[in-house]
């Protein structure tokens, strides 16, 4: 019997294929501690098949268990230089408190985040740590879900929708206060809210670009948008920013600000369901527009806070009968 079905379901897309016909898939990172690469890399075997080889020294692949390879490493470049015995052993083992081990998969179908939610509940039994741990913790998740198509008219509504929910998701997802406290994860500049939530918006990809290179050039925020716009036009991109953990492709990178590995009942379908809310925003053109308005009428006031703005998001969201996603 599958473990998996007391557990929350992941919701579909609500445009499931791409422009060319294809099943959208999604690609997971999860951070987290408390367990070494190999003894992570064994519990993914023993829960979704295949078998574990160490490629090099601590960085393990899991493959040949029907849901594609996964990748299972120490998070950080400088420690993976390190040599694995000896001192440079000790020092990664001390690290291990604040420097993730990261699992990555290769793109998944939206139904397999349930059978990954299997995994995490055995990491979890096993003892994976995460963010609430100590302030330090800083571990998170990141879906990057593939895009409809490279078009600015099935990007620009998605990027909208996100920058207008941001802070609502955050809100009700009760992010990680060492999240909060420190840069990992960045809300979106105000003035770039105002930018796309404005009556002429950017009205073309390349003005699209342009507006969010000149507002928020960096990785660290909540929809990084530097992957898709590298794999458009990557020379613009790499004028603006440092190219070295940016990898160009066709997908949505979705940073989430914490990880809860170690909390009962957390589960990765709970969290890629949040960006099904975005994107069924997205794909609700009226809805949308009303946000857009709330938002420079919000803006207006001789106020305007971000808890202010994410409890009428939530009275938007109830009228149109979406709090429940």
């Amino acid at each position: 019997m599958s473990r998996t079905t007391d557990l929350t379901e992941p919701l579909p897309l609500p445009r499931p294929e791409t422009a060319e016909g294809k099943p959208r898939r999604i690609g997971v990172e999860i951070e987290f501690s408390g367990l070494t690469e190999a003894q992570v890399a064994r519990i993914l075997v023993k829960q979704l098949g295949g078998s574990a080889r160490e490629e090099k020294r601590g960085h393990w692949v899991v493959e040949g268990g029907g849901m594609g390879d996964f990748e299972v490493y120490l998070d950080s470049q400088p420690l993976e230089r390190l040599d694995h015995d000896g001192v440079g052993g000790q020092i990664r083992d001390l690290a291990r408190a604040v420097v993730p081990v990261e699992i990555v998969s290769d793109p998944l179908e939206v139904p397999q985040i349930a059978e990954f939610d299997r995994a995490i509940q055995a990491l979890r039994e096993a003892g994976a740590e995460g963010t609430g741990t100590g302030v330090l913790s800083a571990f998170g998740v990141h879906f990057n879900p593939e895009v409809v198509s490279t078009d600015y008219a099935d990007v620009m509504p998605v990027i909208t929708a996100h920058a207008l929910l941001e802070d609502y998701i955050k809100r009700v997802a009760g992010t990680d206060f060492s999240r909060r406290v420190m840069t990992w994860v960045a809300p979106y500049p105000r003035a770039l809210v105002d930018r796309l939530a404005a009556e002429k918006p950017p009205a073309t990809m390349d003005a699209l670009i342009d507006t969010y290179l000149e507002l928020a050039p960096s990785r660290n925020h909540s929809l990084d948008m530097l992957c898709l716009f590298a794999h458009l036009d990557e020379e613009k991109v790499a004028k603006a920013v440092d190219m070295e953990l940016v990898s160009p492709r066709p997908t949505y990178h979705w940073r989430l600000p914490d990880c809860r590995i170690d909390e009962k009942g957390w589960t990765l379908a709970t969290e890629w369901n949040r960006w099904v809310l975005v994107e069924t925003v997205a794909g609700d053109a009226d809805l949308l527009e009303r946000l857009c308005a709330a938002w420079r009428d919000h803006r207006d006031a001789l106020t305007s806070i971000r808890l202010d703005w994410s409890y009428r998001v939530e009275r938007m969201l109830q009228g149109a009968g979406l709090c429940d996603l």
